[in-house]
């Protein structure tokens, strides 16, 4: 968690520098592109700022009205991230691109603007390689796309996916505002901002696909349920396991059911003892599963008619 934090104060840090300097440089140049620049910058910082309460929300422990904790703060929070991506910061630039496409202006001195998207490139490249190296660390063997999408954790992939749109952003303005000068064609100025604004949609559309799949509940790996079956079926007191529930209430807990069918003749206190032993060698393989619910039920209840 802390390198995810790392990555959110160096993103939080360049996008809050530069975005001010890209709404200067818009207004005195002239640029659609610049200003959709500078609201992107904007809307980011915000994003950052959104993730960084989210996950102070996610620590506040467990009380009356929330018996199993406030983890899921930070998965809402990521959610309103992507809303944002795609309002704010999609929205306004195609609304400017358009605008300018249609209704081109005269282009000012494109000097100051080609010093701010270097420096801009120099500062978000810094946190997209701070961010994707923190990202690295914990996706193990798993292709980065697959990592993405079996992360619990949205605060490590938002900011990577902010930033990689950042830089590619940044690119594809200075190339279409080259191009609107050396050609004399005001309107490229306007194509730039909207295809920021349609890579921010399509960055948002991801993020909110992710987010939303994480606050609706995201269950364990079918590898981690097998391994779970296999650790409560070898208990002697046992005769199968029915069904395994389970749901992420953080990137860092989880909430475990389990319905399971003992052998008759245990009392009381040897079924007590049984569960006790499931519940310890469960905790013992896996560290995030903080709550293990373990009803017992009769298995031949299951066939009768």
């Amino acid at each position: 968690m802390a390198n995810q934090k790392a990555s959110i104060y160096s993103a939080l840090s360049a996008n809050l520098l530069i975005a001010v300097t890209k709404f200067v440089a818009g207004y005195f140049s002239n640029s659609a592109a610049m200003i959709s620049e500078g609201i992107h910058s904007l809307v980011d910082t915000v994003n950052q700022l959104l993730l960084l309460f989210g996950l102070k929300r996610s620590k506040k422990p467990a009380d009356a009205l929330r018996p199993f904790g406030y983890g899921k703060e930070l998965y809402f929070y990521s959610f309103i991230v992507s809303i944002l991506i795609f309002g704010l910061g999609g929205g306004i630039s195609i609304y400017q691109g358009i605008t300018h496409i249609i209704y081109p202006e005269p282009l000012g001195d494109p000097l100051w603007n080609y010093v701010v998207l270097v420096l801009s490139v120099i500062f978000e490249g810094t946190s997209l390689i701070i961010a994707a190296k923190a990202f690295n660390k914990i996706r193990g063997h798993e292709t980065w796309w697959n990592a993405i999408v079996k992360s619990k954790d949205p605060s490590s992939f938002l900011v990577l996916f902010e930033d990689g749109a950042a830089v590619l952003g940044l690119f594809t303005v200075m190339v279409c505002m080259y191009f609107s000068h050396k050609l004399n064609r005001p309107e490229l100025d306007g194509l730039a901002s909207l295809l920021v604004g349609l890579l921010l949609v399509g960055v948002s559309l991801i993020l909110a696909r992710e987010s939303r799949s994480l606050l609706l509940g995201e269950g364990i790996s079918a590898a981690s349920r097998e391994k779970i079956i296999h650790i409560i079926e070898q208990d002697n007191a046992v005769n199968k396991v029915l069904t395994v529930v389970s749901n992420y209430q953080s990137p860092e807990e989880v909430l475990l059911t389990l319905i399971v069918s003992f052998k008759e003749g245990l009392d009381t206190h040897e079924l007590n003892e049984a569960i006790d032993r499931i519940q310890a060698g469960i905790r013992k393989e896996f560290k995030l599963i903080r709550y293990i619910i373990i009803q017992p039920e009769d298995y031949t209840k299951q066939f009768k008619f």
